[in-house]
């Protein structure tokens, strides 16, 4: 078997390579092989210099996640990237693909550091509720400024190669190519200069400025609510400045120790884990895609747009359909605008979006432009009868074998595939808006829709950059049915006595960015007042049903876009609706209600047992396939906090007896809402875990 790390010998200067498919993680025999190279290089009197690279894509690109959860070995990586940076001949290390984590920690351990344009290098740990912990708290200061090393220890987001060497942190941009070659060419000039050694730790740290940490702190408890690994972050950068290197290197092994025993690092592993799994599905074992270059997407709105962007950006070539020309022409320039935005951002250049214009989307007004594409997605307005007539003509003009999507939130797909004389080739693509940013795509599998169509969806979504949960068919599938759920919960919670804003308080205390009733404005409330009205004449007797929303709506108050819903914008800071105090009174004279004052821990364990326990509901009628799936869409498509790893991690984490118990004490209330999900009292009963579903 091949050994991940091997050394070579050219001229004087050693090549270390490493080899472990696919990114290079440090797993332990990685470790291990740097090592036992390293020791190896250094002890041959021959030797010079050391070049440390990577083959195939990527330098290192962070941790083995197979290794997670197991107990660690020797070498552990600290001591490693010491040793390397202790090393008595230079040490260059070449990067290419991406430097990430420890694979950017090991870097730092280097004297120089080189790397191509296409190179991203990054400390993504407090994406996983950790700092990083091999020393990258305390060398990268040394060769950034402390404001560039605090954005990319608390951020996590990765920086290009350009802004890396304009800031310090590599030595020469190399042109794209073998790095064995370009480490060998910069370790030949510092041999031939005589450049001498430059371990980090004896480079003196920018000391910044002195607002600069409360500045952070500051900013990121608005920005980072409630969670605790960017705050550690700034406390190891900060003992970057205000200790010796080898004690900041102790400090920061504490505060990552600190956060590797904790909840929220449970939780995002758990997050990190459920993302990759969820599109593990038995029943698309060795199911090959549909081949899709060519889709269609009818309807030119802000969804139908934000979709066509996607597409495009993604490579494909679009046709964008809509009721008449000038309709048509509005949406060419809200796909316009998109890519705009996009290259306004640096995500795109100006070039490129002139050719994915100009080659690669149309827009138009005749269904016959999508004779040829190979998926169509129907963006239209979520009305039944509105859905049914562009499924017919979908029916009618598109090619034997194109898949007809449905962007639909709450219809049932059953009834739109059988209006077509292709059920099999109907499949539901729920998209969240705006569909060019969120990164969500519940994927609705019908009756009778074909495997190979499930595998095209899925795939899709890899291809748009976004992660596919699927879902089977009810109304409001799994987020929106979840949503609904827990929505009236709520309004229960504001009959009771509680205000809108109490529970929006409270929930943005817990970790959402926007409490539910402002969201609600700003979505408008007129959308889910038309969902509420076509179950009007279903809805059970039994059900206290909430009707100040409509009342609102009633009187025109649609939330941001009127001026006025929950909450009043009239002078641009929202402010509490005057209107609602006497609303609320009004209906709870006439329920009958007292109300009385509900604390935030109330209206929190309101929101998650009515949360989770309609997730139970949808687990145990296949709705939802496992628990993970259900955290990976809330995490994704609802702002569920992702410290926190989604309502399922979280009622396992709180205990799922403490949650049962919950929603019967709820119960007293309101027996008809509050009914205790039958997989859930099985569970509690026989003392299982989530981990028996999560197979």
């Amino acid at each position: 078997m091949p050994q991940p790390v091997s050394l070579a010998q050219q001229d004087h200067v050693a090549l270390i390579a490493i080899d472990n498919p696919p990114v290079n993680a440090l797993s332990h025999a990685v470790r291990s092989g740097l090592q036992n190279c390293l020791r190896q290089a250094i002890e041959d009197d021959e030797i010079q210099a050391i070049v440390i690279y990577g083959e195939g894509r990527s330098f290192i690109a962070g941790a083995d996640i197979r290794e997670f959860g197991q107990p660690p070995k020797v070498p552990h990586l600290p001591d490693l990237i010491n040793e390397i940076e202790a090393s008595p001949k230079p040490v260059v290390v070449a990067c290419h693909g991406t430097a990430l984590g420890g694979g950017l920690e090991v870097a730092l351990g280097g004297h120089y550091r080189v790397a191509p344009p296409s190179a991203k290098f990054g400390l993504p740990e407090v994406s996983l509720g950790l700092l990083p912990g091999a020393g990258g708290t305390q060398r990268l200061p040394r060769l950034v400024s402390a404001q560039k090393a605090l954005g990319m220890i608390t951020s996590g987001k990765p920086i290009t190669a350009q802004d890396a060497f304009e800031n310090g942190l590599i030595d020469r941009i190399t042109p794209e190519g073998p790095m064995r070659e370009a480490g060998l060419a910069f370790a030949r000039d510092v041999l031939e200069q005589r450049m001498p050694l430059r371990p980090t730790r004896n480079l003196g740290p920018d000391p910044g400025t002195e607002s600069i940490f409360a500045d952070t702190r500051a900013k990121l408890h608005k920005s980072a609510r409630g969670q605790i690994a960017p705050q550690k972050a700034i406390d190891a950068v900060e003992a970057s400045l205000t200790k010796s290197f080898d004690d900041g290197l102790k400090n920061e092994r504490r505060l990552f120790l600190e956060l590797m025993g904790g909840d929220q690092r449970a939780a995002m592993i758990h997050a990190f884990f459920a993302e990759r799994k969820v599109g593990k599905l038995p029943e698309l074992a060795n199911v090959t895609p549909r081949c899709v270059a060519d889709i269609g997407v009818i309807g030119g709105g802000t969804m139908g747009a934000g979709i066509a962007a996607s597409a495009v950006m993604a490579g494909l070539n679009v046709t964008m359909i809509e009721r008449d020309k000038a309709a048509a022409a509005k949406g060419h320039d809200t796909v316009r605008g998109i890519l705009d935005g996009a290259v306004k951002r640096g995500k795109l250049s100006a070039e490129k979006r002139d050719a994915m214009m100009r080659d690669a989307f149309d827009a138009g007004s005749d269904y016959a432009a999508l004779a040829s594409a190979d998926l169509v997605i129907e963006a239209v307005f979520e009305s039944m009868d509105v859905k049914q007539d562009v499924f017919s003509r979908l029916d009618s003009v598109c090619k034997p074998g194109a898949i007809l999507a449905t962007n639909t939130s709450y219809l049932d797909i059953n009834d739109i595939a059988n209006l077509t004389s292709r059920p099999n080739d109907v499949i539901g693509l729920h998209f969240f808006s705006p569909a060019h940013v969120m990164r969500l795509l519940e994927v609705v599998v019908a009756d009778k829709t074909d495997p190979d169509v499930t595998a095209t969806g899925f795939a899709l979504a890899k291809r748009l950059g976004k992660i596919a949960v699927r879902a089977g068919v009810c109304d409001g599938f799994i987020g929106n049915r979840i949503l609904s759920h827990y929505r009236k919960a709520l309004e229960g919670a504001v009959l009771a006595g509680a205000s809108p804003y109490d529970v929006d308080r409270a929930l943005v205390g817990f970790g959402l960015a926007m409490g539910p009733f402002a969201v609600g404005d700003l979505s408008g409330l007129d959308i889910a007042w038309a969902n509420r009205k076509r179950h009007a004449a279903t809805r059970d007797p039994r059900e206290t049903y909430a009707q100040f929303a409509d009342t609102l709506c009633e009187a025109g108050h649609f939330g941001r876009k009127t001026g006025r819903g929950y909450y009043d914008y009239s002078d641009g800071t929202p402010v509490p609706n005057p209107d609602l105090t006497a609303i609320l009174e009004q209906e709870r004279l006439a329920k009958g209600i007292t109300a009385r004052a509900l604390d935030e821990q109330d209206i929190i364990d309101r929101y998650m047992a009515a949360m989770v326990n309609e997730a139970f509901k949808i687990l145990d009628e296949g709705i939802a396939l496992r628990p993970l799936d259900i955290d990976v869409t809330m995490l994704n498509g609802y702002g569920f906090p992702r410290w926190r790893g989604g309502p399922m991690h979280y009622a396992e984490t709180v205990g799922l007896d403490k949650i049962l118990s919950d929603i019967r004490s709820f119960a007293k209330e309101d027996s008809y809402l509050w009914q205790p999900a039958a997989l859930l009292e099985r569970l509690v009963t026989d003392k299982l875990c989530l981990a028996s579903l999560n197979g």
